[in-house]
């Protein structure tokens, strides 16, 4: 579906991974479990998925993650 677009967090080696739960749960809503699963996926995996939506959300979240200090990126999905 073009126009649907990702905000991707990528692992890094200097947060804290408490730090990148709080994040998700302060930034996105995420309850405890939620956060703490979608960062064993940057962790573990690399990169997660955080949001879904327009492209415009999508670089507000990205731009967000940034202030955090975590590393983000977009991708238009396929």
């Amino acid at each position: 579906m073009r126009g649907r677009w990702r905000t991707v967090v990528h692992d890094d080696p200097i947060n804290l991974m408490s730090y990148v739960e709080w994040v998700f749960s302060q930034y996105f809503g995420m309850d405890a479990r939620t956060a703490n699963r979608v960062m064993m996926r940057v962790h573990t995996q690399g990169r997660a998925t955080v949001s879904r939506g327009k492209r415009e959300q999508m670089e507000l979240d990205a731009q967000a993650m940034h202030t955090y200090g975590l590393w983000a990126t977009i991708e238009e999905e396929q």
